[in-house]
């Protein structure tokens, strides 16, 4: 296999510093194993993100994602230590990830994790009318 899957988160330089943007994505894919059992887990990881001077990779990211395949993890701890890799690589203004895991004993889980760089606030939100040119 010439692609294979890894640690290593790689950046970019963030295209539009100056200005707050929203970066989402989501992976479908998540798996990793229960620490219990040793059975499969199965997951979709929602990431989304401001920027400040690095943006995550996407093949890289996929690599990542990828590596938790064989390892044992309790999804509040590993969706806790996906976000802290992925502040660590990035430092980004804002970041949460959501884990959003399969069934497992009849109990879905969803785990909600986030980071804010000090200092940093959220855009107020802008509201306009709906134009003219909107049939309704």
């Amino acid at each position: 296999m010439s692609t294979l899957p890894g640690p290593v988160l790689e950046t970019f330089p963030n295209p539009h510093p100056q200005r707050d943007f929203v970066i989402r994505m989501r992976m479908p894919e998540f798996t990793c194993l229960c620490p219990k059992t040793g059975q499969p887990d199965f997951g979709v990881l929602y990431l989304e993100y401001v920027p400040e001077l690095r943006c995550v990779e996407l093949k890289s990211l996929k690599l990542y994602v990828w590596s938790f395949r064989d390892q044992g993890a309790f999804h509040e701890a590993v969706t806790n230590r996906i976000l802290d890799d992925l502040v660590a690589a990035t430092s980004p203004r804002f970041m949460r990830l959501t884990g959003d895991f399969g069934v497992r004993g009849g109990i879905f889980t969803h785990v909600v994790v986030e980071h804010r760089a000090p200092g940093w606030a959220p855009p107020v939100a802008v509201t306009l009318p709906p134009g003219e040119w909107i049939k309704q």
